[in-house]
């Protein structure tokens, strides 16, 4: 089967590995423009999906536009038998998803149709949910709102990261595309419609939704701490300087459930981590960064003076 592979971040590494793995033929892989960075902007870094690619030798096409005649006519002339679309970071236009004879399939971190949209890691946890998976979707022009090819659902483990869950469902994305790009090959896929009644959102992170709140209790703050970790992390302010915090775990108050000290102080330390009021309860960091510094144990904070009892925390 001939590939044209859409992708751009760590995420979609394992999928394209696996497709090679299993003897498909990736025709070209498609990803973003490399990413300038520095202060200059002049140093080009490109997408961990094109240093794979090239890692294997294989043909790179980075439009600025994946809807130009020029690409539309390159991907024409590969004449693939279907398109794997894994975070590649662009909508994608109905005469682009026509192309492949058996048109395109996603690899979706979530149990479509709950959690469309670009931040399903994240939102699993936000959100508290104890279960999640993959979806493997036919792509329509819809916003992840296809058929559904095949799934596979995964538990969502009590202390897992974002950053560790979206490297479990990497690994299960690609076990899941093999499979039904397998089926798909013996004209074995039967695809279910999406039941839109059941239908949740997962919408772009943004600088709000990683703010931590600490009126909104321990669990809270601890799933937010837990989903933004490694990035963009979950954040707070400390006299005035960002501080964010990336290890938190609940520890909820025995006595007739109230707190000592106002909601959002630091109502104690410890020589390895400090104690932060909440709604009915308190939260214990680990691990967190202060200002401009790096991520570091909270002990390193402590010592240095700057996290000290009764200091307030922004809400």
């Amino acid at each position: 089967m001939r590939v044209v592979f859409f992708g751009t971040p760590e995420f979609a590494v394992p999928p394209l590995e696996a497709l090679l793995g299993e003897g498909f033929d990736v025709a070209s892989v498609v990803t973003r423009p490399d990413k300038p960075q520095g202060r200059s902007r002049s140093t080009l870094v490109p997408s961990p999906v094109k240093t794979a690619a090239q890692e294997e030798d294989l043909p790179v096409l980075q439009p600025e536009r994946p809807s130009t005649s020029e690409f539309l006519d390159a991907i024409r002339r590969l004449a693939p038998d279907v398109g794997v679309v894994v975070a590649y970071g662009h909508l994608l236009t109905p005469e682009l998803l026509a192309i492949p004879r058996r048109g395109m399939v996603n690899v979706h971190p979530s149990l479509l149709p709950e959690l469309r949209g670009a931040a399903p890691v994240e939102w699993a946890i936000l959100r508290g949910l104890e279960q999640t998976g993959v979806t493997i979707m036919q792509m329509t022009a819809g916003l992840d709102s296809g058929p559904i090819l095949h799934q596979l659902p995964h538990r969502i483990p009590d202390d897992v990261t974002g950053g560790e869950l979206a490297i479990h469902l990497a690994e299960m994305g690609a076990q899941a595309l093999v499979e039904a790009l397998a089926l798909m090959e013996q004209d074995m896929l039967r695809p279910m419609p999406q039941d839109e009644t059941r239908a949740t959102y997962a919408p772009k992170i943004t600088r709000d939704t990683a703010r931590i709140r600490w009126d909104a209790g321990p669990d809270a703050v601890m799933r937010t701490t837990l989903a933004l970790d490694p990035k963009p992390g979950a954040w707070t302010t400390l006299e005035g300087k960002e501080l964010q915090i990336f290890d938190a775990r609940k520890h909820l108050v025995r006595a007739f459930g109230a707190v000592k000290g106002k909601i959002g102080e630091i109502v104690e330390v410890s020589d390895r981590s400090f104690q932060v009021g909440a709604q009915g309860g308190r939260v214990e960091v680990l691990r967190a960064k202060l200002g401009d510094g790096k991520k570091v144990a909270s002990a390193d904070l402590l010592s240095a003076g700057s996290i000290r009892a009764g200091m307030l925390l922004g809400n």
